[in-house]
């Protein structure tokens, strides 16, 4: 058993479903998140990829925080600005403390 393998049988017994049941769900879900080697990504993959809502990006875009690039009509994010702008946040500056 792979390190990182499931313990399918302890969960379905948790769920209280049958094992092969499970296991035919599960390969049966879709494990396609995108195409990793895009290097112009859209801004809703952006988004999603950082974890933030599609307009909360166009934000960071519009402010300059966030690089992107025109093609004709299209907005792209390239792929590599999404990881530098990650680095370059803040670790605590989306924390507030109560007075």
């Amino acid at each position: 058993m792979p390190e990182n393998d499931l313990p399918v049988a302890q969960i379905a017994q948790l769920l209280g479903v049958s094992e092969t049941a499970l296991r035919a769900l599960v390969s049966q879900r879709d494990t396609n998140h995108g195409d990793s080697t895009l290097v112009g990504l859209t801004v809703t993959e952006a988004a999603r990829r950082i974890g933030i809502g599609r307009t909360k990006l166009y934000e960071y875009v519009t402010s300059g925080e966030m690089p992107s690039v025109k093609i004709g009509r299209l907005r792209r994010i390239p792929a590599e600005a999404v990881n530098d702008f990650l680095a370059r946040r803040p670790k605590a500056a989306d924390y507030t403390t109560a007075a």
